[in-house]
């Protein structure tokens, strides 16, 4: 299973200290060895200010050898730095956190500014050691404490490029403590800000001129934020909903094409375990978006288009079952699957839960092309016993839409499906449902044409196409 392994994939689009939970689980499954994981995780300790952490993996690795000298010295300057940055964040706060100031403070932040630099000599400057010393902490793995002062600073700074590195610092704060919710809204906060405008890069480019074009910037500023997503929607409880109506965004969907296929995987998953609830939601439940009913239909058109960049089992059964049809091919493909979920790090607590959804939509795809089923057929098919299957079948009758068309003969131990034929009345609303509309829209747009072409023709200069920049 180390050909589907994706953590060498996702790893150089997450920060360092979100990396040591994937290679810990690394080392819990053994599809890698033990001495390659922990030569991993002692590389990207070394660039941190865990320095105990980085001497114990190196004992671990080179019980022979002496531990280098250089931690020493590194920890004696982490010391002495983290002194003088907390002296310096201590100023501000005692002055933020007096009651009479936080009852001055207002939503403008250049009133606060000009409010604190006045009343309490305290300028911009001497806020940004906020900042400093909540990115300090969170270098030596303290990140609840990051969190509270990368927010403080965010409340009073007015630079931008520093308040979407705090954002970014916030939210991996929170991940790393398994603060769900308040990661959620952190995580909706910094999407509205990538969306708004073409943030700073996250990495800062070494000279003015490899700055990289706003649109581009967006757009790895958008990878990466998929991929730290991944965190929230996969641990909060509404997460696998929240991550369809996200991923299937056309802005994401692009990045997603564009830049990261194999966020197809997650894309898939979350749409096999989001099917049964999907199917089985009443009327009295919160109503779900077009987008996550539609979730399996759109996902496989992606999965067919994406094909020749991406595929794994997980993929591969939703195209056998949805484009070629082959049940026996989905039938293997969900064996695959089942083992490539419970290796993820970020799906391996799912893996019942997408069995189960996976045979749901076995079973829904074959009840909807047949009217008489076998039952042990299709218990083969869900790769279940004989008694297995038949009570998972009754179970799913009873709990979904199908138990309304689906009948049980014991003696025969078939399923009966009768489904009423529709109306033709009512395939002809269907058929023309949306046509005034369309109709409308089709006639303004030819009006706006027609009012185009009494103007006067556009000189040469005007319709020439924009040039594209190829750098």
């Amino acid at each position: 299973m180390a050909d589907y392994d994706l953590s060498k994939t996702v790893i150089p689009y997450l920060d360092r200290h979100l990396s040591f939970p994937l290679l810990a689980h690394l080392l819990e499954i053994s599809i890698f060895s033990d001495q390659d994981v922990q030569t991993a995780q002692y590389e990207l300790a070394k660039g941190t200010n865990m320095f105990d952490y980085a001497v114990q993996l190196f004992t671990q690795i080179y019980a022979d050898q002496p531990v280098p000298p250089e931690f020493d010295v590194k920890r004696k300057n982490a010391v002495s730095t983290h002194e003088r940055l907390q002296q310096e964040a201590q100023a501000v706060l005692d002055v933020i956190e007096n009651p009479d100031v936080a009852q001055a403070l207002r939503q403008d932040k250049n009133q606060n500014l000009q409010y604190l630099k006045d009343n309490y000599n305290l300028t911009l400057e001497q806020i940004t050691a906020l900042y400093n010393f909540g990115q300090f902490q969170y270098s030596y793995g303290n990140y609840s404490g990051a969190a509270d002062y990368l927010y403080h600073f965010r409340v009073l700074s007015t630079d931008n490029d520093l308040n979407t590195s705090a954002h970014w610092g916030k939210l991996a704060s929170d991940i790393l403590t398994g603060k769900w919710d308040i990661a959620l809204e952190e995580l909706n906060t910094l999407r509205d800000v990538i969306d708004s405008r073409a943030p700073a890069p996250l990495l800062a480019p070494s000279s003015a001129a490899a700055t990289p074009e706003p649109a581009l910037a967006q757009l790895h500023s958008r990878t990466w934020l998929v991929h730290w997503s991944l965190f929230v929607y996969f641990n909060h409880p509404q997460g696998r909903t929240l991550l369809l109506e996200t991923f299937l965004a056309p802005t994401y969907l692009n990045t997603i094409q564009t830049s990261s296929p194999w966020i197809l995987r997650y894309l898939a998953a979350a749409a096999i375990l989001s099917r049964k609830t999907t199917a089985t939601s009443s009327s009295s439940s919160a109503p779900l978006s077009s987008r996550v009913r539609n979730a399996i239909r759109e996902v496989v058109k992606v999965i067919q288009t994406e094909e020749y960049q991406y595929q794994d089992p997980v993929t591969s059964f939703l195209k056998e079952l949805y484009i070629e049809f082959d049940f026996e091919a989905a039938q293997r493909e969900l064996a695959l699957a089942e083992e490539v979920v419970a290796n993820d790090f970020f799906l391996n607590e799912f893996r019942e839960e997408f069995l189960d959804n996976a045979r749901y939509l076995i079973s829904e795809a074959y009840c909807r092309i047949h009217q008489k089923i076998d039952i042990a057929d299709l218990s083969e098919r869900l790769n279940l016993s004989r008694d297995e299957g038949e009570k998972w079948i009754v179970n799913l009758i009873r709990e979904t839409r199908m138990g309304a068309d689906a009948k049980i003969d014991l003696e025969k131990n078939v399923i009966e499906i009768n489904r009423p034929a529709l109306p033709i009345y009512q395939t002809v609303i269907e058929k023309t449902r949306g046509l005034a509309l369309r109709t409308q829209a089709l006639g303004a747009a030819v009006g706006r044409t027609g009012q185009q072409g009494q103007g006067q023709t556009p000189k040469v200069a005007e319709i020439q196409a924009p040039a594209v920049m190829v750098n």
